[in-house]
């Protein structure tokens, strides 16, 4: 099992990636909405692993 300061890490690059894609969907949503939205997807499946992560830290805190 990964360590609690690895699970943040891990937390810090999701939501940092998550930004880049939003940002990138939403200068693609003009001229290729197609690759906008699977950005979307790629984007919302990132997000909800995020929250998966959120709870598993949150179990690890309160369980010290």
């Amino acid at each position: 099992m990964p360590s609690l300061a690895q699970m943040k890490g891990s937390l810090h690059i999701h939501q940092f990636y998550i930004g880049k894609l939003r940002a990138k969907q939403a200068q693609l949503f003009e001229s290729d909405p197609e690759l906008a939205q699977l950005l979307d997807n790629v984007a919302e499946a990132l997000s909800e692993h995020v929250v998966t992560l959120a709870d598993e830290i949150a179990e690890l805190v309160y369980e010290r």
